[in-house]
């Protein structure tokens, strides 16, 4: 009798954890999930790329060499655009993250130089990081990249809306977003078609925006259903 008492217990704590986490995930699936848009590629989809990279300044962002921000207050980073090498720290950890040869990066422990058994692990991680963090910042310049695909996107209000597809390269190939933009160019928001997320077409908002003292525009923080992504801590030249 105590072992069916037990498991009975244990079957009402699953059963009260997963439940309402089932039903939310069934609300937002049935109230936002959207199938990845149709687009044409070619010169119409290049040139509202260049109309909303000329909208943020784009030049500004060639001109910056260094970038040091933070994201949501855990994860800091002082980037050398000019040698592609970015400082990443979190916790106790420094990894000196060399983007031209990833493998040769340099790791810290309380500051102290670390060859252990778990460094490329930890490489592994702050390349991930950096992937993800730098994404939320500087997105929008990168829409020319090598192995990014661009289609130009009629929206149901009639509005040209630009979707860029990551062929290869970073963390995840093969995510989707579709950017949003105001008369000017400049981004507003976009939805997302991304591997870690199950549910296709999220939005995320592109609208908090300040300028750094080379002129670069950044974003300050995005809004995703109830979640906010935070980034400060600004500087730059």
């Amino acid at each position: 009798m105590k072992i069916k008492k037990i498991f009975k217990i244990i079957v009402g704590i699953v059963v009260f954890f997963t439940l309402p986490t089932l039903l939310l995930f069934a609300f937002l699936y049935l109230r936002y999930n959207e199938p990845l848009p149709d687009g044409s590629q070619g010169k119409a989809a290049d040139e509202l790329a260049i109309t909303m990279l000329e909208a943020l300044d784009y030049q500004a962002f060639q001109n910056t060499n260094y970038l040091a921000w933070s994201f949501k207050n855990r994860h800091h980073y002082k980037w050398n655009k000019a040698e592609n090498i970015c400082e990443i720290r979190w916790k106790h950890v420094k990894v000196i993250l060399n983007l031209n040869n990833i493998e040769s990066s340099d790791v810290y422990i309380e500051d102290n130089i670390y060859n252990g058994e778990d460094k490329q692990k930890l490489i592994s991680k702050a390349k991930d990081y950096f992937n993800n963090d730098s994404f939320w910042l500087v997105a929008p310049y990168k829409v020319f990249d090598k192995g990014v695909e661009r289609r130009l996107v009629k929206t149901e209000d009639n509005n040209n809306a630009l979707l860029v597809t990551y062929t290869s390269g970073g963390s995840t190939p093969g995510d989707s977003y579709l950017w949003h933009l105001d008369t000017t160019g400049k981004p507003t928001h976009f939805q997302m078609w991304v591997s870690i997320l199950p549910i296709g077409g999220l939005e995320a908002s592109w609208n908090d925006w300040t300028t750094c003292e080379t002129g670069l525009q950044l974003p300050t923080f995005h809004k995703m259903l109830i979640l906010g992504i935070e980034l400060d801590g600004f500087e730059c030249r």
